[in-house]
């Protein structure tokens, strides 16, 4: 008796359409991982050379840098058009032929081809989104290297402020060991009494703990800059150099505002944010479009083929991407509020670094050019005096007590002008340093 065996056979398959990428969408940045490291300088570091190895191996900012290339690629991801899609279907294939299941059972076999059609510049839209993403993330990196930039000119200041302090605590504790030396010798000789001489020596001890912190307020600045600049392990060899002289600037206040304004990578993080929420609502828009789908199809029934076509129009009756488009619209107007924020920052963080340059500048240069210098002398006059028995040994304290605090001050004034500088160049996100 013959049997009719039926087996119905739906298989799906997503063909992979070929996308061209342009040489400008393929170029990523290059990982800073892959990138040579910046060598250690034999000698000591210069300020240039201490920025340019601080973004050369800082491993929070190589860590940034992968993260600009991962949004990057999601051009490519929008960039993609949408796939066709395969259907093949086989009815009345019969098993192989038996005494019990003979052929000649009718067949049928069908081919479907389909793709989704979007309307609306979909696809342009999605670009747009994700190339404003993409480059509001790598202003947002620019920005991470300029706070870097900064923090790398700050810890080489402290550097070079807490050497030029450990000079003068060795220079201050060098010159009273000379005056324990000279008493040694007139206690030897009979013309002080022995707790004269234990009271010079005692005030040595307040001149040799300020030697000691000042060697560990280098090693710790030494340490924090070190870190900075990607060391793993910091040594105590390491050193720079440059000097705490206050340079001039030739910059108006209106000069550094402009030049804020155009160059500030978080000002232009802001407005490509803004480019990237107004392109996000036009796809909003058109993401209410309605997308057809086109289909072809080949169809064998037994000797009998025909060919035929099929479009599926969505009907958009309920779902119009209503919530998007109103989403986005509030976006864009919180986006523009960001710039206008931004802006104001820009500006505001310009003026205080210019008052902080100001009075910096005429601090510095009032004790550079009077309390310094005047300190210098009462404290020579007062220990020539001492020493040669014509002035008290708390004169001569109080003198060196003096000239230490006035040379701190002054050291201090001048580092804050460089400061000052390290945070007007951050706040102008140019080199203002002459």
């Amino acid at each position: 008796m013959t049997t009719n065996l039926f087996r119905a056979i739906a298989v799906g398959a997503i063909l992979s359409s070929t996308v061209s990428v342009s040489s400008a969408q393929a170029q990523q940045t290059v990982p800073a991982s892959s990138a040579s490291q910046t060598p250690v300088s034999p000698g000591p570091l210069t300020l240039s050379q201490a920025v340019a190895r601080a973004l050369a191996a800082n491993p929070t900012l190589q860590s940034a840098q992968q993260h600009v290339s991962a949004i990057a690629a999601n051009k490519i991801t929008a960039g993609l058009r949408q796939n066709p899609t395969l259907t093949l279907y086989g009815q009345g294939i019969s098993l192989p032929e038996t005494p019990d299941s003979p052929s000649g059972n009718p067949f049928f076999y069908s081919a479907n081809v389909s793709r989704l059609f979007e309307r609306g510049q979909k696809r342009r839209w999605r670009l747009d989104s994700a190339t404003a993403a993409s480059d509001s993330i790598q202003s947002q990196f620019r920005d991470q290297q300029r706070q870097l930039v900064l923090n790398v000119r700050q810890a080489f200041t402290n550097m070079l402020l807490a050497k030029e302090s450990l000079a003068v605590a060795k220079e201050n504790l060098t010159d009273y060991h000379k005056t324990v030396q000279l008493s040694q010798s007139r206690l030897d000789a009979g013309d002080i009494t022995r707790t004269d001489f234990e009271r010079i020596d005692l005030q040595q001890a307040q001149f040799e703990a300020d030697a000691d912190n000042a060697e560990l307020g280098r090693q710790q600045a030494s340490a924090q800059l070190q870190t900075l600049l990607g060391v793993d392990r910091p040594s105590p060899d390491f050193d720079v150099t440059g000097t705490l002289e206050t340079p001039p600037l030739n910059l108006t206040e209106a000069e550094a505002e402009n030049q804020a304004l155009t160059t500030r990578p978080d000002y232009q993080a802001a407005r490509q944010a803004l480019a990237q929420s107004e392109a996000e609502a036009k796809l909003a828009i058109a993401g209410g479009k309605v997308d057809p789908t086109v289909g072809g199809e080949y169809d064998r029934n037994g000797i009998n083929n025909s060919f035929g076509l099929s479009l599926a129009v969505p009907l958009r009756i309920f779902d119009r991407n209503q919530g998007e488009k109103e989403r986005t619209k509030y976006e864009v107007d919180s986006s523009r509020s960001t710039v206008t924020a931004a802006r104001n920052q820009v500006v505001s963080d310009v003026d205080q670094a210019w008052m902080a340059l100001d009075t910096a500048q005429r601090l510095a240069k009032r004790y550079s050019g009077h309390y310094a210098d005047e300190a210098g002398r009462v404290r020579d006059n007062l220990q020539f005096s001492y020493r040669n028995g014509n002035s008290t040994l708390l004169d001569y304290l109080s003198a060196l007590r003096d000239y230490r605090a006035v040379r701190l001050s002054s050291l201090n004034a001048n580092a804050q002008v460089w400061l000052a500088l390290h945070q007007l160049s951050f706040a102008t996100a140019t080199d203002i340093i002459p």
